[in-house]
């Protein structure tokens, strides 16, 4: 069984909530827990969470519980309808679905506490124990979507245009019909006996796939010995590298293939040899060029097989067809068309890009042509000296309270509301704190909604990420059913206070701390009525990260980074040549990462499509895409982990459409001064009425033409990129001659 409007809950470079492969053991959660009274067993009686009283025992308790009164929910309304043809809206809603709705939003909450305890206090909620939970919270809530009566009669009244629905309604019905299509309640006979043992072959099968991967970055580590290899290193890198982190200066360290290491090492090391030696081992890695335990190019072959079958099954082209019914761009061949639009530009900026890099890499005593391996060393390089972008510079000038005091003040202006800290919560740490949400329409007394804030990183007692990364939990969704609020749980991992100075943000937390606000947003200032479609419970999956991308970029604008900044000593803002050069460090081999990001795109989207060998398809886009030869032994695509074991396959594009959509939109906002507050405040107003207020009703590109009055313009994302710039400047450049390796 599948949902294919899946819970999305944080954004991070490859899902939703992505667990950290571990090796161990699983907790079976019991079908039955203790008796724990109520419908909300781990809410208190103002409906907030009781997070100073719950333990794993409670939380395995309720959610086995839970999970069997759900599934019963939806077997005992089935009955109601069973074998009846004529069913009134009135029925449908008041008999089956809100019944579904008020059992369903109490198992979320379950699970949505088990969740934020996971990434917030790993001693409250181990990884094994929330796999579990995991687990068995989404096998139930699937359920709803496998019941035949329901599609039936959902189809009915939706089909029956004496019946008077409002959108909300109709969106709702929509969900249901479009989900009950997708897990073959259409099929009969030999196709509906094909797909579910199609699906628990393919989950199988994923799982050794996984397996596969994870044994395969365990196997090939680097231990560097000579310090002045690391002489450069940020000291945080030093410290997770080293085998003792309290003798992080004298080494051992130690280089792994995960990206939290990886991405920082490829651009810190000095050692050109040692580049290629852990570029090539990432590449290769679970390709045929290494232990047959560990190879999984047959093994993607068969997956990729079995999910074009399973598009085939449901009617569709194929696996990448069938993931257009959940996406906003519609279709394959529009999404090879925005690409060939940004590519014409892209690729002769990439070529730019190339030129420069080569040639300040030759001056400075780089040998040959420059390699894939070179560019992320090279790059930081020039980022730094030509660019004058330098991050140690950054760090001193945003406390966390004055940057929480802007984005808060922009969220206001925007959208006419107050964020201010409640009182009297439970917390799962000292360090948390709780704001209340008033719409100033509305109450000023009442909240429409609020959010935890968990900023600090607590070494072990938080699941290990990159310090950069960050969470937006929907702990609690809108539900007029159920008369709930949202509540939201923001969780990131940034460096605490020193003493009594507060905290210091680096420039990628503001980047990370601004996404997941601007994530949070679609949960907390919704008006939907009905839980099933609130946040993005039913927005597409390409246009899920579009406010996210719209709220970093007010990180580019002077005027607002002057109002966040403040240097810890001087207590001057930010100076204006510094973010000047915060703006450079955006377009900074902006055409060669656009390119690489489409490649991998287009990539996904075909291996999904159609029946060639993955190395012929690999082959063809990079010369389509890139500006410098393959190398002869990347197999990068056995390891690509995102688009198999992950949750995108056919959908790894999603990131970009929402950034080139988020582009577009925020040149709105950049046509107003803003000193123009009144204006700042009607183009704010639109905004929230269209794409948050209502996301989950209307689709994205219905929500674009109501804000803009126009269809997106792709080309938006090249200017925002500074690529139509770069394509000019290369008239006239002859292009570099690689050396094949």
């Amino acid at each position: 069984m599948a949902s294919f409007f899946r819970k999305r809950i944080i954004l991070s470079r490859n899902s939703p909530l992505t667990i950290p492969r571990r090796n161990g053991y699983l907790i079976l959660v019991p079908e039955i827990g203790e008796d724990l009274p109520g419908k909300y067993p781990l809410l208190k009686e103002d409906k907030n969470p009781e997070f100073t009283n719950i333990t794993i025992e409670k939380c395995v308790a309720v959610i086995g519980r839970q999970a069997l009164e759900f599934e019963e929910t939806v077997k005992t309304v089935e009955k109601q309808i069973e074998n009846v043809d004529d069913i009134s809206p009135e029925i449908l809603f008041k008999n089956v679905l809100n019944p579904i709705e008020e059992i369903h939003t109490s198992l979320n909450i379950t699970w949505g506490i088990a969740k934020t305890l996971y990434l917030g206090n790993q001693s409250l909620m181990p990884t094994q124990y929330y796999m579990s939970i995991n687990e068995r919270a989404k096998r139930a809530l699937a359920f709803k979507y496998i019941n035949t009566s329901i599609y039936d009669a959902c189809k009915n009244v939706m089909n029956n245009n004496k019946n008077e629905l409002n959108d909300e309604q109709k969106r709702i019905l929509t969900k249901y019909i479009l989900e009950g299509k997708l897990n073959g309640l259409e099929l009969y006979d030999k196709k509906k006996k094909q797909l579910p043992a199609l699906r628990i072959w393919l989950e199988e099968k994923l799982k050794k796939y996984s397996q596969k991967i994870e044994a395969a970055i365990n196997h090939l580590t680097f231990t560097i010995r000579d310090p002045v290899i690391v002489k450069d290193f940020p000291e945080d890198l030093l410290k997770y590298m080293a085998v003792d982190p309290t003798q992080f200066l004298n080494g051992p360290w130690i280089v792994t293939l995960t990206p939290d290491i990886l991405e920082p090492f490829m651009e810190h090391c000095p050692d050109r040899a040692l580049r290629w030696k852990v570029w090539d081992a990432n590449v290769t890695k679970a390709s045929l060029l290494h232990d047959r335990s560990l190879q999984t190019s047959t093994t993607l072959e068969e997956i990729r097989q079995k999910r074009n079958q399973e598009g085939q099954i449901l009617g569709y082209e194929s696996f990448s067809h069938l993931s257009m019914e959940t996406k906003m761009a519609g279709s394959v061949e529009n999404i090879y068309h925005v690409f060939d639009t940004l590519l014409a530009t892209a690729r002769p900026a990439q070529q730019y890009e190339i030129n420069e890099l080569q040639a300040f890499a030759s001056e400075r005593g780089m040998e040959g042509a420059l390699q894939p391996w070179d560019i992320a060393y090279w790059g930081r390089k020039q980022l730094r000296s030509v660019y004058m972008y330098k991050e140690e510079e950054l760090n001193n000038y945003f406390p966390l309270p004055k940057v929480l005091c802007g984005l808060f003040e922009l969220i206001e202006t925007l959208f006419d509301v107050k964020i201010i800290e409640g009182k009297k919560v439970d917390f799962w740490h000292k360090d948390v704190q709780y704001f209340d949400v008033f719409d100033l329409k509305q109450s000023n007394t009442d909240p429409i909604g609020g959010f935890y804030f968990d900023p600090y990183a607590r070494g072990n007692e938080k699941v290990k990420v990159p310090q950069n990364w960050g969470y937006a939990v929907e702990i609690q969704n809108r539900s007029k059913v159920c008369g709930l609020k949202p509540l939201v749980a923001l969780i990131f991992s940034f460096q605490p206070p020193n003493g009594e100075k507060p905290a210091l943000l680096s420039f990628k937390d503001l980047q990370m701390l601004f996404r997941q606000f601007g994530h949070a947003l679609h949960y907390l200032l919704t008006k939907i009525e009905y839980a099933d479609i609130t946040g993005f419970a039913c927005v597409e999956w390409d246009a899920m990260f579009i406010s996210d991308y719209l709220f970093e970029n007010w990180l580019y604008e002077p005027s607002f980074v002057q109002k966040i900044s403040c240097h810890q000593v001087t207590e001057e803002p930010l100076p204006l040549d510094i973010i000047t050069n915060i703006r450079n460090s955006k377009t900074h081999l902006s055409g060669y990462n656009l390119c690489k990001e489409m490649y991998l795109s287009q990539f996904d989207l075909e291996l999904y499509s159609g029946k060639e060998f993955w190395n012929n398809i690999m082959l063809r886009l990079w010369k389509k895409y890139f500006v410098f030869p393959a190398y002869k032994r990347d197999s990068h695509i056995c390891s690509f982990d995102a688009i198999f074991s992950g949750q995108w396959a056919a959908a790894y594009y999603s990131h970009l459409w929402s950034k080139m959509i988020a582009a577009d939109l925020y040149g709105v906002f950049q046509g107003i001064s803003n000193k123009n507050k009144e204006s700042l405040e009607e183009v704010g107003r639109r905004y929230r009425e269209s794409f948050l207020s209502f996301s989950g009703i209307y689709s994205t590109n219905e929500n674009f033409r109501k804000f803009t009055g126009r269809d997106p313009n792709p080309k938006a994302l090249l200017k925002d990129l500074g690529l139509d710039t770069k394509c000019s400047m290369l008239k006239g450049t002859d292009n570099p001659k690689f050396n094949k390796s």
